[in-house]
């Protein structure tokens, strides 16, 4: 994209996963797809002076953001480093529909959005490669050690596959289904969840080892019911895994009760998605009407925003 009226703009999507989270952590595979339902616009305009930003957490100096954005500051930096540039005479404007730590990936796709724009920005070709780089490093300021899944869901177009350690393998998204997403507008708690598993982990070694093997098992037939466009199937997976991360502690009752409001209004299958504790989960629908009623169903149970995505072969084109 080159610059129009002298301003340049990146896009980044959000991010679900649909199985596997915090099985993945000991090497079970996960299943996980972009969701441009939700996304960030970073806009970069030329001004005179320090670089600024305008976003929901800052409105200022670059170089004054908060802690919480200093993976921000970190990709500005060293992507400007990469295109040989002087850190000023631009202002960054950064808009998100990525509700920020509910595990939607929304640090990644910031970082994605704000690369692709300073890209443009000086009309210099950006590779996909480069960009996993710079936003991954990024990421090592935002995560500590990420696995580089929010950095290649916020940035792709594909449905991927994974195990810890190994390569991201795309699959085709061929189930003909609505999904629909709720924010119970709680930050998801992803260490306090982590605890919960290394905690019983510890004191009934066999059993809680046995439901995280369980949730890879249902991610390996979750992503053949899509493949064979099995949604019954899909549903009936998702709603298995939600018990299994329930008993594993990583659920609460506001994501419980959002689950079972699903199932009560047509869902074919509903589950936490993420760190848990918080944070988002999802239904699975067989259609437009029944998604929306599960849409209203959950926002009367209190939820802070839904969406609803229809999932098929051209989810992502």
């Amino acid at each position: 994209m080159q610059t129009v009226n002298n301003q340049a703009i990146g896009r980044a999507t959000g991010k679900i996963i649909l199985m596997g989270e915090h099985a993945v952590v000991y090497g079970e595979p996960s299943l996980a797809i972009p969701f441009p339902k939700a996304t960030i616009q970073t806009t970069v305009t030329p001004s005179t002076g320090p670089i600024t930003v305008d976003c929901i957490y800052h409105k200022g100096l670059l170089t004054d953001v908060p802690e919480r954005l200093s993976n921000l500051l970190t990709v500005v930096e060293i992507s400007l480093k990469a295109l040989k540039k002087e850190l000023k005479d631009f202002s960054l404007k950064i808009d998100s529909s990525i509700p920020a730590e509910r595990g939607m990936g929304s640090s990644a796709a910031v970082a994605v959005a704000t690369v692709r724009a300073l890209f443009n920005y000086f009309e210099q070709e950006l590779t996909h490669d480069q960009l996993l780089e710079l936003v991954n490093v990024s990421e090592v300021i935002a995560h500590g050690n990420p696995s580089g899944l929010d950095a290649a869901m916020t940035s792709g177009e594909q449905p991927l596959y994974y195990i810890k350690g190994k390569p991201f393998v795309p699959f085709k998204m061929s189930v003909d289904a609505y999904l629909v997403v709720a924010d119970t507008g709680i930050k998801g708690q992803t260490r306090e969840a982590v605890g919960s598993i290394a905690a019983l982990m510890k004191e009934h070694p066999e059993e809680t080892m046995n439901d995280i093997h369980q949730l890879g098992e249902l991610a390996d037939k979750a992503k053949t019911a899509i493949e064979e466009n099995s949604p019954i199937d899909l549903g009936s997976y998702m709603h298995q895994a939600h018990l299994l991360l329930d008993k594993l502690g990583v659920s609460n009752e506001q994501l419980n009760q959002l689950v079972d409001a699903a199932l009560a209004n047509g869902a074919l299958g509903a589950k936490l998605t993420g760190g848990g504790r918080g944070g988002c989960m999802i239904a699975l629908a067989d259609s437009e009407t029944t998604a929306q009623q599960i849409s209203d169903a959950l926002r009367e149970t209190g939820t802070s925003n839904t969406w609803i995505y229809q999932l098929g072969d051209d989810s992502f084109e």
